[in-house]
């Protein structure tokens, strides 16, 4: 009776380990170099200058505080040095580094009255994002990522400039975290072997 209860008991311990040990695997590290952050040229003029700078606010905030980006010092330069440049990655334990350009494909603001409420109006902020990474040193295609939000703040009948800049800064956050999430779905995919 014991041996059938071990038989039994064992098996589940063991796979019970192998499930954690599998799961508290260690999330590969990345390095994120921002190369620029622009608008297309439908994003209106007027916009596109506040909105650029606040959503590469965001980007960079959002880098910080991701678990699996690092942040590297020291190293030789990718663009004249590729060969010590790769061996820096491989001691750091880092398992690609990408130049980021992010565009914003939308940026656009809108005030609506509401009926229902004579006293208040919506402020209405649409941001629309693509993230492009290209493999550092060798600047081939490494991941691509689309992000967008739509965020709506009720005000009173003056719009303070505090109502704008949360309105905007949430529609950049929300929309680069979309991005993100994209971008690192690709990540965690393995590259196919050649």
């Amino acid at each position: 009776m014991l041996h059938r209860a071990l038989a039994l008991f064992l098996p589940a311990v063991v796979g019970l380990a192998l499930s954690s040990t599998a799961e508290a695997a260690p999330k590969k590290k990345y390095y994120f170099e921002l190369a620029a952050v622009t608008a297309k040229p439908e994003v209106s003029a007027d916009v596109a200058k506040s909105a650029t700078s606040r959503v590469e606010t965001q980007v960079k905030k959002a880098w910080a505080a991701h678990p699996q980006l690092v942040v590297l010092e020291g190293q030789p330069d990718w663009r004249t040095q590729t060969e010590p440049y790769r061996k820096f990655l491989r001691k750091k334990g880092v398992a690609g580094a990408y130049l980021v350009t992010v565009e914003l494909t939308e940026a656009t603001e809108e005030v609506l009255p509401m009926p229902d409420k004579p006293n208040t109006q919506r402020i209405v902020v649409r941001v629309a994002l693509h993230m492009l990474g290209e493999n550092i040193p060798t600047k081939t295609m490494g991941f691509t990522g689309d992000g967008q939000a739509t965020i709506k703040v009720e005000v009173g009948k003056k719009i303070r400039d505090a109502d704008r800049e949360y309105a905007w800064a949430q529609a950049a956050e929300a929309a680069v975290n979309d991005a993100m999430a994209t971008v690192f779905k690709q990540l965690a995919v393995p590259p196919k072997k050649q």
